[in-house]
């Protein structure tokens, strides 16, 4: 009953925005988009994420976040400056009808990732990643929980040390909402657990 009253909620405040997405307009302005993230939203480079595939509603909210300064991301520096929230639901529409790429996992990992991604490390009540992001790594759309499969692990390992550093310094990452869910998760996972967590993730489908 819980999980339905959220996600009316979060209906609602779509259906309230205003804003119509329009994925043809986002392809024209995602031109800019494709030097670090690739033409289509698959990232070449394993420090910038993979946007193809990912739920729109993760996406506006981060891209907001970066732009109006709740999420700091030196690399995005002025990209999004001057974007109007439909610039950035027309650029979610686009990405997020794409294609993402597959990648691969280290063999040498894929036990220890296997077990933090679907149960977690009880010991240190971390919650399993699958309990959000679903055991297929495809996310939560509607509840704005994004997409993890495919995602280049550099760049998985990155946010999960930011959010990490974000749960008792400000200058790591933040932008997980007041109840610190991923601070709170990535502040109980050691080096090698999110190393071997997130090269899990680069190799689910």
């Amino acid at each position: 009953m819980k999980n339905l009253a959220i996600l009316i909620c979060l209906l609602m405040a779509w259906a309230q925005s205003g804003v119509a997405a329009d994925a043809a307009a986002g392809k024209n302005n995602s031109v800019v988009c494709s030097a670090c993230h690739g033409a289509d939203g698959n990232s070449m480079v394993p420090s910038f994420p993979k946007l193809a595939g990912q739920g729109e509603a993760y996406l506006i909210k981060q891209m907001k976040d970066i732009r109006d300064g709740a999420r700091p991301v030196p690399t995005m520096a002025g990209q999004l400056d001057g974007k109007s929230d439909e610039d950035l639901a027309d650029l979610a529409a686009y990405f997020a009808s794409q294609a993402k790429s597959g990648g691969k996992a280290n063999p040498d990992l894929l036990a220890l990732g296997q077990k933090v991604f679907r149960g977690g490390v009880a010991q240190r009540n971390v919650a399993a990643c699958s309990a959000c992001h679903s055991p297929t790594g495809q996310g939560n759309a509607p509840a704005g929980f994004p997409s993890l499969a495919g995602q280049h692990a550099q760049y998985t390992a990155t946010q999960l040390k930011m959010y990490r550093k974000g749960y008792e310094d400000e200058s790591g990452r933040t932008n997980d909402g007041d109840s610190k869910i991923m601070r709170t998760i990535a502040f109980g996972l050691s080096d090698k657990e999110i190393e071997a967590v997130s090269s899990y993730i680069a190799g689910l489908k």
